[in-house]
């Protein structure tokens, strides 16, 4: 860890410092290995991901219940479940290198009594299948997945009304949310809303858009095709 953001680190990780600097070992060395974090980036994981994620931590509840989706290499679930150990943590990431490397992150970092890991998409999991429930939490975060409307169609299924999205983002955070607002309401959600995160802790801050699940909003279902008076359905050859 860079000596300077030593003070940042203890204020944000505290007594549990030591299990963030094994995550660190972990994402520069096989998190490199694995194709999960890329060499250039070994230098700077402190600054721009673990500190970075665990910033996000003051918009999240105690005894909160978190689904971090497209984990990835865990951030930042991974992250907040250290820095937070009130908090219990759902990684769920489709990619079967990515989970692998997840279970075995919680295994080696014994976090496995707060945290779980789920193979999947994300519209996997709000859905269930006959053999689980479907997963729900107060808080659903995300990081570098995909623009605000397509995040919104996929976390907000996974929250309870009232519940809320917090999604990390960079420079265009604000753009995204005048393009993308009325699709987020239209899916159920509140108006975006813009923090900055650790003001005061690092720098720059870090840029996190919100979204209350105000709503539950039922899937349309396709309309089922008319028939023509010969009793065949348009459209079938």
């Amino acid at each position: 860890m860079p000596p300077e953001l030593a003070e940042a680190a203890r204020a944000l990780f505290g007594d549990r410092l030591d299990l963030a600097a094994a995550y660190a070992e972990l994402l520069a060395t096989d998190g490199v290995v694995r194709g999960l974090i890329g060499p250039r980036e070994t230098p700077r994981l402190w600054e721009r991901h673990l500190l970075n994620c665990a910033v996000v931590a003051e918009r999240i509840p105690e005894g909160a219940s978190v689904i971090d989706v497209g984990s990835g290499a865990g951030l930042p679930g991974l992250v907040l479940a250290i820095a937070r150990p009130d908090l219990t943590v759902t990684l769920v990431e489709p990619l079967a290198r990515r989970t692998t490397f997840l279970i075995e992150a919680v295994q080696r970092l014994g976090l496995t009594r707060d945290v779980r890991v789920f193979r999947g998409r994300a519209e996997e999991a709000a859905a269930g299948s006959r053999d689980r429930e479907p997963l729900s939490a107060d808080i659903v975060t995300a990081r570098a997945v995909a623009p605000l409307d397509r995040l919104a169609s996929w976390c907000l299924p996974l929250l309870a009304p009232g519940g809320r999205l917090v999604a990390l983002k960079g420079a265009s955070a604000a753009d995204e949310i005048t393009e993308h607002a009325e699709a987020v309401i239209r899916l159920g959600g509140g108006t975006p809303e813009l923090h900055r995160c650790g003001e005061g802790v690092i720098e720059p801050p870090a840029t996190v858009v919100e979204v209350v699940r105000e709503r539950v909003v039922n899937p349309r279902r396709p309309k089922k095709p008319k028939r023509s008076r010969g009793g065949r359905r348009r459209g079938d050859r």
